[in-house]
């Protein structure tokens, strides 16, 4: 059984979980928490896979549009609404993380008996 991790220094300004880093994956029992060493990480992947769905659905509509007849209008559409979808998703990619990370700052401050007057 290893020791607890001790509280942070308030003044370093760094959390067990930003030193750890990766390292932090790899903690079976759970001392530290991996979401604040990774979340930019988790969210520059969710921005690059959003964007190349949203590439996705432009290419889709000027292959529809190619094709003619009624499917220029079906194309036109796909063509305005791709980067509307795209800012949807990620919008929801980044309120989705700040959850996440907001729920583990309440609880190392709670952990920690930090904010107590």
């Amino acid at each position: 059984m290893s020791a607890p991790t001790p509280p942070p220094d308030p003044s370093s300004g760094r959390s067990p979980a930003n030193v750890a880093g990766l390292k932090a994956l790899f903690d079976f029992n759970f001392d530290t928490f991996v979401t604040p060493s990774i979340v930019k990480i988790v969210y520059m992947i969710a921005t690059l896979l959003v964007g190349l769905l949203t590439l996705g659905l432009v290419i889709s509509a000027f292959t529809t549009m190619a094709q003619g007849g009624g499917a220029v209008v079906l194309g036109l559409l796909l063509l305005v609404a791709a980067p509307i979808i795209g800012l949807i998703y990620l919008a929801f990619a980044r309120m989705s993380l700040e959850l996440y990370y907001a729920v583990i700052r309440l609880s190392e401050d709670v952990h920690h008996g930090r904010g107590r007057l």
